[in-house]
């Protein structure tokens, strides 16, 4: 079971100070002929501890199949740590949550109405979460996705969400036990904690939390529907399937495009989440 646990791990989820700030990504490309109708938006994404993976690219054409036009960009913060190394090299993650909000500044401060989105996956949620944390007070970006995330349950979000002017969108899954429960409670979240991640049955409210910041926190249990309608089996990669991406998370930041399944809205701090702390 640990060997399995492992396996999952890390089959899922140099950078040089210059001026202006380059994080080495990789970038999905318009479809040809596209019109660009968020020319001024960029999507960030990190992956999980993994590195980026097929998955990641999965998710991304899955965007562009909704009609996301503007940039996209697949930052892989793990370099040659991918795996166990960066899911436990605490030091080294937050250098490279300080390099993500370094590169989001210059582009709030160089593209003053720069629309920005930042979705991460599993690990990746960290990364986001502490990059955020360490912008500006006047630094802000628009909305933010977690998926599957390897945070523990309890940890406060309230600073990070004071930089997002929109909603936090997290998509958890009971269903997700391999990783997110056996594999965390084995081998710690990443932020080093033993423990079921926040991904497997969502966040909760800390008792440190500013309610007003967590108003903008809603959480997407699993919906057994998204199996046959668009492949996610709920585990912990399912929420990384193409069709998913263009029918369900795209549409939550992109007003141009009706979404196929509203979901289900829980706050964090609900009595399910509270149960499961």
């Amino acid at each position: 079971m640990i060997r399995l646990a492992i396996g999952c791990l890390l089959t899922c989820s140099a950078f040089a100070y210059a001026a202006p700030i380059v994080l080495p990504v990789y970038t999905v490309a318009m479809p040809v002929g596209s019109a660009e109708l968020h020319r001024d938006t960029l999507l960030l994404h990190l992956p999980g501890i993994g590195g980026r993976r097929w998955t990641d690219n999965q998710m991304s054409l899955g965007f562009r199949d909704a009609g996301f036009t503007g940039e996209l960009q697949i930052y892989d913060w793990t370099g040659e740590s991918a795996g166990l190394g960066a899911l436990r090299d605490y030091k080294r993650n937050q250098r490279e949550a300080q390099k993500v909000a370094d590169y989001i500044t210059e582009r709030v401060h160089t593209q003053p109405n720069v629309h920005i989105i930042l979705t991460g996956h599993s690990g990746g949620t960290g990364i986001a979460i502490w990059a955020l944390e360490k912008l500006a007070p006047d630094v802000k970006i628009d909305e933010v996705v977690l998926l599957a995330s390897a945070l523990s349950p309890g940890y406060d979000l309230s600073k990070a969400l004071s930089h997002v002017r929109g909603n936090c969108y997290s998509f958890c899954s009971e269903n997700d036990v391999l990783v997110l429960c056996t594999g965390t409670k084995l081998l710690g979240t990443i932020d080093g904690k033993k423990t079921e991640a926040a991904g497997n049955f969502g966040f909760i409210f800390p008792k440190t939390g500013d309610a007003r910041q967590y108003e903008k926190m809603i959480q997407k249990p699993y919906d057994k529907s998204w199996m046959e309608l668009y492949g996610n089996l709920g585990d912990h990669m399912g929420c990384m399937t193409r069709p998913f991406a263009e029918k369900i998370i795209a549409p939550l930041f992109l007003p141009d495009v009706k979404p196929a399944d509203a979901g289900v809205k829980h706050h964090a701090g609900m009595p399910k989440a509270e149960g499961r702390s």
